[in-house]
Formats: C-alpha cells, sequence, structure tokens
C-alpha cells in the first residue's frame, strides 16, 4: 500500500467534493479527491442532471400534445421509453467524463474506493473490501452526500417500490403510480410521470405540498398540478404497502383518519435523505452526528481537528448548489483567503422543476411576519406578461416580499415558466443588499419574463403600471 503525503483530502466527488479539490488545487494544495462510485455525485449521476433530461422530454411530449395551440397539425404522438431513458444516462456520462477531466486538469489526484478516517490526518481507501492506500493530509473534508431515507413497512425493493435511482430508469411505463411525499424530488417525479401519461398520486405527510415553500405558491402548485389530473392527498400518510406479483396496494390513512385503499403499479419513495455518515471511522473521534447528519460550525469544521464537512452529509438545504458554495468557502478559509463572508441560508434559491416550475429564495410571507417583520407584498401574474402570452405559459405568479420599513427585499417566490432561471436575479439582489429603490431603477428588457421581476417590486409599493 501506497502512503501518500497531501495537504488536503476530499473523501466524495459530489457537487461538494469535486468542487472543493478544484479549488484547493487553484491554491496551491496538493489534494486528493476519494470517491467511491461515480465522480459528480448523486446530483449529477442520479439526481439533478438526469432528472431534468427526463423533465426536458416530459415537457417536450406536453407540448407535442397540445401542438394545435400553436398551430401544427400533430397526430399519433407516441414515445420510446428505452431512448428516453438512453438519452438520461447519455447526458450524465457526458457530465461524468467531464467532472474527471477537470480534476486531471488541474492536477487533483482521484483514488477510487470508499474513503474512511484510520486516525488522526489519515484516510484509509478501500476498494471491493480490499485496502488499496493510505493518504496523510492536515486537512481532511468529509462530502460524502447523502441517499433516500426509507420508512418502517415503506422500504424500497426496487421492483414495485422505488428510490429515485429506479424511478429514472423504468423498464416500462406504469398505468399508475403512488408518489409518497410531496418535496421537490417527489413533485418533479409526480409532474414527469403525469406528463408521460401515467395515472399518479402524490400523498403528503404535511398539510400542504412543496412545504419549504411560501403557502400562497404551494397553493397555487397544487391548482395546477391537480388541473393537470394529479390526486394529492395532504395531511395523509401511507400505513401499509401489501405487494402483489405486478402491483401494490397502499393503505392511506387521510386528515380524517379514515383510511382508504389505493392499488398502483409502482410506488416512488420520497420521504426524504438521511446522511452518508456511516463507516467513516468517525468512531473515537470528536465528530458529532445528529439526526443522520455530521454537525458544523459556520466555518463547516466538524468538531476535530482538521476534520471538515460539507453538503448533504452536513445536513439542509440539500442542494447541490450550497455544497459547492460551501466546498469553496471551506478550502478558502482552510487556505487563509481573507475577507471570506460564511454562507447565509436565508440567501440560497431553491427549485422545483415540475410543470409549472417552482423557484425561491429568502423568507416567505409567514416566516417575515413570524420574525415580527412589517412587509410590503408585491404580486404579478404571468397572465399580464406579453412574454408568457406568446410562449403560451400564463399560468404563474411572481411574488415579492419586503422590509416595509428599510426596504430589504427580503424573499422572493416563484411559480410559472422558467421561473427557475429567474430567481437568480433576485439572489443577486439579496447578496447585494439591494433595497426596492435599486430594483425600481433598474432597467429590464422587454418582452421578456424577467419583466414580472420589475412588476412584482413596482406592485409592492403600489407603483405596478401593467396590473
Amino acid at each position: 500500500m501506497a502512503d501518500t503525503g497531501f495537504d488536503l483530502v476530499v473523501i466524495g466527488g459530489g457537487p461538494g467534493g469535486y468542487v472543493a479539490a478544484i479549488r484547493a488545487a487553484q491554491l496551491g494544495l496538493k489534494t486528493a479527491c476519494v470517491e467511491r462510485e461515480h465522480l459528480g455525485g448523486i446530483c449529477l449521476n442520479w439526481g439533478c442532471i438526469p432528472t431534468k433530461a427526463l423533465l426536458r422530454t416530459s415537457e417536450i411530449y406536453h407540448l407535442m400534445q397540445h401542438a394545435a395551440d400553436y398551430g401544427f397539425q400533430v397526430d399519433n404522438v407516441r414515445f420510446d421509453l428505452a431512448k428516453v431513458v438512453a438519452r438520461s444516462r447519455a447526458v450524465a456520462k457526458q457530465l461524468n467524463g467531464g467532472v474527471r477531466h477537470l480534476l486531471k486538469k488541474n492536477k487533483v489526484t482521484v483514488y477510487d474506493g470508499a474513503g474512511r478516517l484510520a486516525s488522526k490526518g489519515k484516510v484509509a481507501v478501500s476498494a471491493e473490501g480490499a485496502a488499496t492506500a493510505t493518504l496523510t493530509a492536515k486537512h481532511i473534508i468529509i462530502a460524502t452526500g447523502a441517499r433516500a431515507r426509507s420508512l418502517p413497512g415503506l422500504e424500497p425493493d426496487g421492483k414495485l417500490v422505488w428510490t429515485y435511482k429506479e424511478a429514472m430508469v423504468p423498464a416500462e411505463m406504469p398505468k399508475s403510480i403512488l408518489v409518497v411525499g410531496s418535496g421537490a424530488i417527489g413533485i418533479e417525479f409526480a409532474s414527469f410521470y403525469r406528463d408521460m401519461g401515467a395515472d399518479v398520486t402524490v400523498v403528503e405527510v404535511l398539510p400542504r405540498i412543496l412545504p419549504v415553500e411560501d403557502e400562497e405558491i404551494s397553493a397555487l402548485a397544487r391548482k395546477a398540478l391537480e388541473k393537470q389530473g394529479l390526486r394529492i392527498h395532504t395531511g395523509a400518510t401511507v400505513k401499509a404497502l401489501q405487494k402483489a406479483k405486478s402491483n401494490v396496494t397502499a393503505v392511506v390513512e387521510g386528515a380524517d383518519k379514515k383510511t382508504q385503499s389505493l392499488t398502483v403499479d409502482r410506488v416512488i419513495l420520497a420521504v426524504g435523505i438521511t446522511g452518508n455518515v456511516e463507516d467513516l471511522g468517525l468512531e473515537g473521534t470528536a465528530v458529532k452526528v445528529e439526526k443522520g447528519h455530521i454537525v458544523t460550525d459556520p466555518w463547516f469544521t466538524a468538531g476535530e481537528p482538521g476534520v471538515y464537512a460539507i453538503g448533504d452529509v452536513a445536513g439542509p438545504p440539500w442542494l447541490a448548489h450550497k455544497a459547492s458554495h460551501e466546498g469553496v468557502l471551506c478550502v478558502e478559509r482552510i487556505a487563509g483567503v481573507k475577507d471570506l463572508h460564511s454562507i447565509a441560508k436565508s440567501a440560497i434559491p431553491g427549485c422545483t422543476y415540475c410543470r409549472p416550475q417552482v423557484a425561491s429564495v429568502g423568507l416567505t410571507e409567514q416566516a417575515a411576519k413570524e420574525q415580527g417583520r412589517k412587509v410590503r407584498i408585491g404580486r404579478f401574474p404571468f397572465i399580464g406578461n406579453g412574454k408568457a402570452l406568446a410562449l403560451g405559459e400564463s399560468e404563474g405568479l411572481v411574488k415579492t416580499i419586503f422590509d416595509a420599513e428599510t426596504g430589504e427585499l427580503l424573499g422572493a417566490h416563484m411559480i410559472g415558466a422558467e421561473v427557475t432561471e429567474m430567481i437568480q436575479g433576485y439572489t443577486v439582489a439579496r447578496t447585494l443588499e439591494t433595497t426596492e429603490a435599486e430594483l425600481m431603477h433598474t432597467v429590464f428588457p422587454h418582452p421578456t419574463l424577467s419583466e414580472m421581476m420589475h412588476e412584482a417590486v413596482l406592485a409592492a409599493y403600489g407603483r405596478a403600471i401593467h396590473i
């Protein structure tokens, strides 16, 4: 076994780990990255990227089915599921190769295998159960990500009861699906399968879908999805799953405590995630694990000298862009870069790529009021925007929340076409500590969807022109 010395070893090659490794190398640190499965992590290989490829397919299929609205005559529209899945996997494969190239280009040494803390400043690497290397480093970043959580009695089997992995590579299109959980992952799969023709039911234990979003946006999302044919049960739980040869019967208990049975071809579990904290050699260290995640301070130190944790393994929000940003900050702190700012979780945007899309940043209206803030609310509907009408995408809303006393942009919440691309405008505004005055004096191009961002600011101050 080789005993190789580095300044930094990163355990995990996902969007947090590989970005941290590259930034470290740029700063002159001799760096190694240990990855047990696929460079790029869950996001690139089984999450963010390939799911967007699937959702693009369902979007096109939906448009083709409504081609007459745009003056086209398209008959007998069909899809080849094998090719749909193959395209999604090809996108992931291409990006996986790109990550390996970037690491090589930046002179990061990659070790294929699982990494664990062997002793102070040492990482043991193993592959297929055999030790392959021992790495030494003054600094070690744990970026092992997370995996799908399961509930007692609702364990996935990969055949009838799916996690996100099986849901992304179906051999055949189910006629009916039950999605358990209505966070971003659950709603995206519900949207994809409904647009592809499946009969979809969503069960959510909380009172509303997309529970982290602003309540008004959540309600609009439910209305839009139900209009498309989804059946949604909130305040409900799946008490049991009874498997047959080719289908599953779910016993669902509603908010009124009454139960009903629902038989579907497949069940997709989307009930959250838990950090990959096992087999990391944390025993005997000062690293603390709470609720399945490593506890860190604002600068990602994990209690043990020289050990840090970033990304999903360090807790919510479980977002790739949050992990990448944490990786950069952590490494820059290690390298002694001056004037750094710790990450403000309220400034991290969230996106859900269902149809219609949902995006947000900052405080919800309820959260702002619970903080005792006096707020000014601005709204602008998609139906009042010329570009939205020209696109045939008139369903949606842009909502802004300002502090009534200071003019601070507290939050922004959107639902509608391409809002996942638009939200970054408000994210930049929050980072720059922009008030309503700067946003009002910003010139937005016409005709664009982004004009609604301007109009929603004007509306908060009684200056809206196009409502």
